[in-house]
């Protein structure tokens, strides 16, 4: 499970970076970021139809300007290393113990704001030291300073995926062989709804016709696709 837990690490690192610090090559995005971490966890398919789900719930909201989003990221990256992690552990690979990781993760994601603010707080006194250094002609100084900001934003994803990994091991194993029961039954329903929720919230943002369609075309065939890729 160690290896899976520090892959995954590194990989929130560097997509959280992507989000807004360093990059912006949309690797950040979750329907790229789960992927690519089920790719290195040798489970691409797992990675996908997360991706997916949780690119749709929060596509109408983008970290941009002073926007501050939950941090869907670490929350695609986490959700995607729990299923593989646990599943292999538990050994129960399967779409029941997907959903179970994603809602937990869901939730907790939230603390990715709380922390994203408390980076762009701290990055905010950085320019004025910035200056002080150059005005001193300390060059290097003030390169150091420039990387604090960057490493600020790195803590903060790096962070939020350690507490969803920590809050999901905690609650996900003891209370599995309850979950597994009752998933069964409504693990269909919720692998559609999902995607549903999150195109509802996008169609509540959408003003113009030609929007709509496009839209709903682009979901119908994302939608195709994971029904195509499930096992």
């Amino acid at each position: 499970m160690w290896l899976e837990l520090i892959i995954g690490a590194a990989l929130a690192l560097l997509c959280g970076l992507d989000r807004i610090a360093i990059l912006q090559i949309l690797i950040s995005r979750p329907i790229v970021a789960a992927p690519l971490t089920g790719i290195f966890l040798g489970e691409p398919l797992i990675g996908l139809q997360i991706g997916v789900m949780v690119e749709l719930l929060w596509l109408a909201r983008l970290p941009v300007g002073a926007a501050v989003p939950p941090d869907d990221t670490q929350v695609a990256i986490a959700a995607t290393v729990l299923s593989v992690a646990l599943g292999r552990q538990l050994e129960s690979i399967s779409i029941e113990m997907m959903l179970v990781c994603l809602l937990v993760a869901l939730p907790v994601g939230k603390v990715g704001q709380y922390f994203d603010h408390r980076a762009r707080n701290y990055n905010g006194h950085l320019p004025a030291q910035t200056e002080r250094a150059l005005e001193q002609g300390l060059w290097r100084q003030a390169q150091v300073i420039h990387l604090r900001g960057i490493l600020s934003f790195g803590a903060s994803s790096l962070l939020t995926y350690l507490i969803i990994i920590a809050v999901g091991l905690l609650l996900i194993p003891p209370a599995w062989p309850l979950l597994t029961r009752v998933f069964s039954h409504s693990a269909s329903f919720l692998q559609l709804a999902l995607p549903l929720v999150g195109v509802a919230v996008i169609l509540g943002t959408v003003n113009v016709s030609r929007s709509i369609t496009l839209f709903c075309a682009s979901f119908g065939m994302a939608f195709l696709l994971m029904w195509l890729v499930h096992p």
